[in-house]
């Protein structure tokens, strides 16, 4: 994952806070969508804190699991929450995966691809280690649509400082679409290419539950979030408290959506 443009890749606990705790749903629809058989080989390509691995270890009975992440913080998180003789992490950058050709079954990476600066090699290492037939696929949170936590916050952010427009995670990563994400799968050679939106609904329980994540720095908005003085943090978190759906006991409802994408090795 990327670590510019005063984003931080290293504390899980504050990342699970953030958007970790929304990613374990949208792995077993993800998972449930691939429908593939057990006793399998995964690989999870940026698999942080271990959401999607252990969604893996749980739904899609698999031979083995390895995750492989370039953050050592991340990647300590994970080994202590998945707790899975089938279940290796180790350190690794999706650009050049630790593995030998043809000894995977399915490739997965979740919330990740769009923090990988070269994607069209990360694709070609994902099939280079996924044997003849097996799947490739992915998914990533729908910035510019309906990732509505996220883009709630970035509007908000916006109407207070015009800078915050080029930080905005749906304007800097366009790839987060299907059209975008067929395009990358056929153009790395993937066959049998489909995608599909998972949507997620995400409940907060009062406005704290919602803006303190953003207070932990884990990422490009809580990144940018960190970087204010403490006086416009301030101005931003009570435009958000003015425009977010509070429900009557305080608690906010919103969606989440991820786009997904699959494909096989020819």
């Amino acid at each position: 994952m990327s670590a510019d443009r005063n984003e931080s890749w290293d504390a899980g606990d504050s990342y699970e806070r953030y958007v970790g705790r929304w990613s374990r749903p949208v792995a077993r629809q993800f998972l449930g969508w691939l429908d593939l058989p057990p006793r399998l080989r995964w690989l999870d390509v940026g698999c942080g804190t271990g959401a999607l691995s252990a969604s893996i270890l749980t739904a899609a009975e698999p031979e083995a699991v390895t995750g492989v992440d370039p953050s050592a913080g991340y990647l300590d998180l994970a080994r202590a929450q998945v707790q899975d003789a089938r279940a290796r992490f180790a350190p690794g950058d999706a650009r050049a995966l630790p593995l030998a050709d043809d000894t995977i079954d399915a490739a997965v990476s979740g919330l990740a691809l769009n923090f990988v600066p070269d994607q069209p090699r990360a694709l070609r290492e994902m099939a280079r280690v996924v044997r003849a037939g097996g799947t490739v696929a992915l998914y990533v949170w729908d910035y510019a649509g309906e990732m509505q936590l996220m883009r709630h916050f970035w509007d908000a952010a916006a109407a207070l400082d015009p800078a915050a427009v080029e930080l905005d995670e749906g304007r800097r990563f366009p790839i987060c679409r299907p059209e975008p994400l067929a395009t990358l799968f056929g153009d790395a050679g993937f066959e049998a290419i489909a995608t599909r939106p998972i949507d997620v609904p995400t409940v907060f329980a009062d406005f704290d539950d919602y803006w303190s994540p953003f207070l932990g720095g884990q990422g490009p908005a809580p990144g940018y979030c960190m970087s204010l003085s403490e006086e416009r943090r301030a101005a931003l978190c009570e435009r958000l408290r003015g425009v977010l759906p509070a429900a009557a006991d305080g608690s906010i409802a919103l969606s989440a959506r991820a786009w997904a994408v699959r494909g096989t090795v020819p």
